[in-house]
Order: structure tokens, then C-alpha cells, then sequence
């Protein structure tokens, strides 16, 4: 037997004791907590602001302070990582078969944001920053979802002045009265409750309901004339190839663009062997059409603007990462955009040289 077992079945049992109140006066355990203590764990904050600490922080300041303690597991603008949550993007999905819930597109409250953060994070270090720093995320938080611009700085005094989106979209849970009364022993069937089951409905994003097969639905052998007739109206129509013409580079200045672009690389890749992620490869985009990757799912603004004949011109790019929201406002990219007019040029440059 593990030397360490006897002490893991002890700490368990001690554990499990202490955590069941009824036995504590039984066997003589424990003691009532202390308002102090009490106040340790006390941090719970409500929808109309109580419980709220004094203090602010800058959107400015929590861009930092959100790298250094939360960019690692949610990206450097709140984009996710891997399997790790999404906090912004996700505008208008939350009707789509596959929605995306973030801060921005589903949380109601703002106060559920500064709580959490405030009890749970960082990861592995919870409790440990001051409110003020919890208030710079929060805020950061904010501009990542086009709800604060880049000057904003919250506090406890302008806290439930700000309107998150879908704070209107939530209902009261009803069902104790509507629905829970339905399903009682006298009214509810058990068993043999109908004379046929059928497949009604399909779940279709997740594709888990089986497929049936009939004599009357099953395919008939395909012939070679039947072949050639599918491969004829399934084959999709050559598009003519872009071309982007040809102008003057400036290796110096992509230089610069490749140091800018890690600001872009959680979400975009170029290059040889490049892969979608959060956002499509990058590869060839200036000159392109927009929503050229054919494997990428894109949002509804670029489908349109694809089909309008919407290129990716120096102009058009330039204005879509100065602030991608304001040409595509239901675009999928949750990043705010670059504020300096020398790095937007620096990147196009650099997405010059996957062009050439």
C-alpha cells in the first residue's frame, strides 16, 4: 500500500466532514465563521451595482495588464485561444444555429464580468489583483466588443452606465408555473405513449440523428451517362484569376509590417503551409476578392460584399484595419483595429510579399 494512502483517505474523510454542516455539531467540528472571514469570501457583486468596489481603470491600462495576465488563455484582444473562451466578438450569431456567446454578443450584465474576474482570475492566481487592475480589464474587455472606445475609463461612479448589448435579451424563467405542472403522475405518460415513432426533426450542426433508408428513397446504381451528368452540374465554373498589379516593394517597410503582424498572428497565418484558425490565411488577400478562401466559413457582410465583386484594393484594406466594424459591422474579426496609420502600412506591405 502507498505510504501516501492513509493520509489521502484522512484528508478525504476530514474533508468530507467538514464539508457537511449537519455532522459538525455531532462530532464536535468546526466553529461559526467569522464576519471577517465571512468578508474574505464575500464578493459578490449584483446587476445594480452593489457590492462594487471604489476604484477605475483605463481601457488603456487593462490592454496591458490583460497581455501580462489573460492574453495567454483568451488572446491578445479577447479572441480566444485554442479551447479557451471567447470573450468579444459574436455579434448578431446568437440566432444562428451555431452561436458565438461572449461578453459582448450574450452577457447581460456588466457586473457578472467585473465579479468573475475578480473571484476567479487569472487562472491559477485568483484574488490576487487589486480592483483597480479588475476595473482596467473589465474595461478592455469593453473595447474589445465595441462597447467603450480606446479613451474610456471605468469606475464604480459610471459602472451601470454602460448598456451591454444583449442586456434586453433574456426572459423570466417561468417554467415552475407553465411547464413543470405538466409533467406530473397524473397527467404524464411513461410508456407506450404513441403508436409509431418518428423522426421529426434533425440536428443538423451537430449531425448526430441517424439517416433512414428506404426502398422507395434508396439510390439507384449509377450508370456511367449518370456519372458524367452529376460531375457536369456539380463542377463549379473556373473563376478567372485576380491580378494584382504589379507595384514597387519595400522590403524595409515589410520588415517592419512582420513585427506588426504578430498582433494578428492568433487568429491569421501566411506563408508556406499556412492554416485557417480563428481567422483565414492571409496568403495572396491583396488584389483577392474578398472572402477568397474557399474552406473558411465568412460572415454575412463578406458573403455579400463577395458577391458585389468587393476586392481587397491598398485603399479598401486600409480602412478595414484602421477599424474593421465600421466598413463590415458583422464581421467575425474581433480585433478593434490598428491606431496607427505607419503599422497599417507596414502590415499591407508585409501581405505584399504573399502577393508577389
Amino acid at each position: 500500500m502507498s505510504k501516501f494512502l492513509p493520509k489521502l483517505i484522512l484528508t478525504t474523510a476530514l474533508s468530507a466532514t467538514l464539508a457537511m454542516p449537519a455532522f459538525a455539531e455531532k462530532f464536535g467540528l468546526g466553529r461559526a465563521a467569522l464576519p471577517e472571514e465571512i468578508a474574505a469570501w464575500n464578493h459578490d457583486i449584483s446587476p445594480n451595482g452593489d457590492g462594487l468596489p471604489i476604484g477605475s481603470g483605463s481601457v488603456e491600462d487593462g490592454e496591458m495588464i490583460f497581455s501580462e495576465n489573460c492574453a495567454v488563455c483568451h488572446g491578445e484582444f479577447a479572441e480566444g485561444v485554442g479551447n479557451w473562451p471567447k470573450l468579444a466578438g459574436g455579434d448578431g450569431t446568437l440566432a444562428d444555429k451555431d452561436p458565438l456567446k461572449t461578453v459582448g454578443s450574450y452577457w447581460p450584465y456588466l457586473s457578472t464580468v467585473y465579479d468573475y474576474v475578480r473571484r476567479s482570475m487569472p487562472f491559477g492566481a485568483a484574488q490576487t489583483m487589486s480592483d483597480d487592475d479588475v476595473y482596467a480589464i473589465t474595461a478592455y474587455i469593453l473595447y474589445s466588443n465595441y462597447i467603450v472606445e480606446d479613451d474610456f475609463v471605468l469606475s464604480n461612479e459610471n459602472f451601470l452606465e454602460v448598456e451591454m448589448p444583449n442586456a434586453e435579451g433574456f426572459i423570466t424563467d417561468d417554467r415552475a408555473e407553465t411547464e413543470y405542472t405538466i409533467f406530473t403522475e397524473d397527467n404524464a405518460c411513461y410508456e407506450n405513449c404513441k403508436e409509431t415513432v418518428e423522426i421529426t426533426k434533425r440536428a443538423t450542426v451537430l449531425d448526430v440523428t441517424p439517416e433512414e433508408e428506404t426502398t422507395e428513397t434508396a439510390a439507384e446504381p449509377a450508370t456511367d451517362e449518370t456519372v458524367q451528368v452529376a460531375m457536369a452540374e456539380e463542377a463549379p465554373a473556373e473563376e478567372a484569376p485576380v491580378e494584382v498589379a504589379a507595384a514597387a516593394f519595400d522590403e524595409a517597410l515589410a520588415a517592419e509590417g512582420e513585427n506588426v503582424f504578430k498582433k494578428c498572428k492568433a487568429c491569421h497565418q501566411v506563408g508556406e503551409g499556412a492554416k485557417n484558425r480563428t481567422g483565414p490565411v492571409l496568403n495572396g488577400v491583396l488584389g483577392a476578392t474578398i472572402g477568397h478562401v474557399e474552406d473558411f466559413k465568412y460572415s454575412n457582410d463578406f458573403t455579400d460584399a463577395r458577391e458585389e465583386g468587393f476586392t481587397w484594393t491598398e485603399e479598401n484594406l486600409t480602412a478595414y484595419l484602421h477599424k474593421p466594424k465600421a466598413m463590415f459591422p458583422r464581421t467575425k474579426m474581433s480585433f478593434a483595429g490598428l491606431k496607427s496609420d505607419e503599422d497599417i502600412a507596414a502590415v499591407i506591405e508585409y501581405l505584399k510579399a504573399t502577393t508577389q
